[in-house]
């Protein structure tokens, strides 16, 4: 009992050390897991120091910087839509609104249920501005502790992609199965997770970027912060862009800009769902991936766990878990209850 006590007290200090960084670290992981395969093919062009240095470099040039740029024009941007909104509202921009909601409430008689359209679309814009400018003024007060968790993370990146090998090598002696077993939930945990997680990411960027350049060929405000925003919304099956696209499309019939319109439901409508055609089964090849409700469930759930960590740690968790159950049950992943039924 005095040694178990001992160990749990060790365990429980090691936590209140590592709590400050949890969130570096997990960043710090799920990067690491990402960007496995090709650690692995880089080590053995250039060995295991160059290799985890080289990619460490390219991911703050090629993802850190961009995202720090892209994460503040986001927020400025969010602020200006935010307020452009209401704006609007107060001017009387969005009648149609009301027009629209008076129509529907008289075919479907709801007497006695008086609801303010444009005054909720104020407040709730009102409140995201708000929001946004808290947030931005939060990053800012807090900017040095900010840059020193990104050094954490990278720093952190460095050493799980070059020691990465002896960390499994330790994750292996914890986890109670055969060595068989182990070596096919590890390989199949990495594919579900490449499949499942950075695929949907690819795919979501790729959506945010073309959605966002046709807001700014039609003349939208705001066009990276709609970006940004229909990307995320692409990570989420059956959700995808068309949340914020499609009100857009119908905001610039009312106002006379058919031409625009049409243009912008052939660019968010044809071409967004073309690129996901294309490029899923290409990134796939042939690999089984979570289905789309275990995502939908995983990205959320992740959010609201992990906080921002959780768009991509959640998945992760998920698929890692699923790939775990299956091998253990006897199936493979080809097999499994993803996207495929068992034969």
């Amino acid at each position: 009992m005095l040694f178990y006590g001992v160990v749990l007290c060790l365990a429980y200090l090691v936590f209140l050390i590592f709590q400050p960084f949890l969130v570096p670290l997990g960043w710090a992981a799920v990067f690491g897991v990402i960007l496995y395969s090709l650690n692995k093919r880089f080590e053995r062009k250039y060995g295991p120091t160059r290799s985890a240095a080289l990619i460490t470099l390219g991911v703050t040039l090629i993802l850190i910087v961009p995202v720090l740029l892209l994460g503040t024009m986001f927020v400025r941007e969010g602020i200006a839509a935010a307020m452009s909104i209401q704006a609007a509202m107060e001017g009387g921009g969005y009648g149609w609104v009301s027009h629209a909601w008076g129509w529907l409430g008289s075919k479907i008689a709801a007497e006695g249920i008086i609801i303010d359209v444009p005054g909720l679309v104020r407040q709730g814009a009102s409140q995201a501005g708000e929001y946004m400018a808290t947030e931005l003024g939060r990053v800012i007060r807090n900017i040095v502790v900010f840059l020193f968790e990104l050094f954490v993370m990278l720093f952190a990146l460095f050493y799980f992609l070059r020691d990465g090998d002896s960390i499994l090598d330790r994750f292996r002696l914890f986890l109670p199965f055969e060595e068989t077993m182990t070596e096919r939930m590890l390989a199949e945990a990495r594919e579900l997770i490449f499949a499942s997680v950075t695929t949907s990411l690819v795919i979501a960027a790729v959506q945010g970027f073309i959605c966002g350049a046709a807001f700014g060929i039609v003349g939208l405000g705001s066009p990276i912060f709609w970006g940004v925003v229909m990307g995320f919304l692409s990570l989420l099956p059956v959700v995808g862009a068309w949340p914020v696209w499609i009100p857009a499309t119908i905001w610039l019939f009312s106002t006379g800009h058919a031409g625009r319109a049409i243009i912008l439901i052939a660019i968010c409508g044809a071409l967004g769902a073309t690129i996901d055609n294309i490029l899923r089964p290409v990134l796939l090849g042939g690999r089984a991936s979570l289905n789309g409700l275990l995502i939908f469930i995983s990205v959320l759930g992740g959010i609201a766990v992990f906080g921002v960590l959780g768009v991509v740690l959640g998945p992760i968790v998920v698929a890692t878990t699923v790939g775990i159950l299956d091998v253990y049950s006897g199936r493979s992943v080809a097999g499994s209850a993803l996207n495929m039924p068992v034969p």
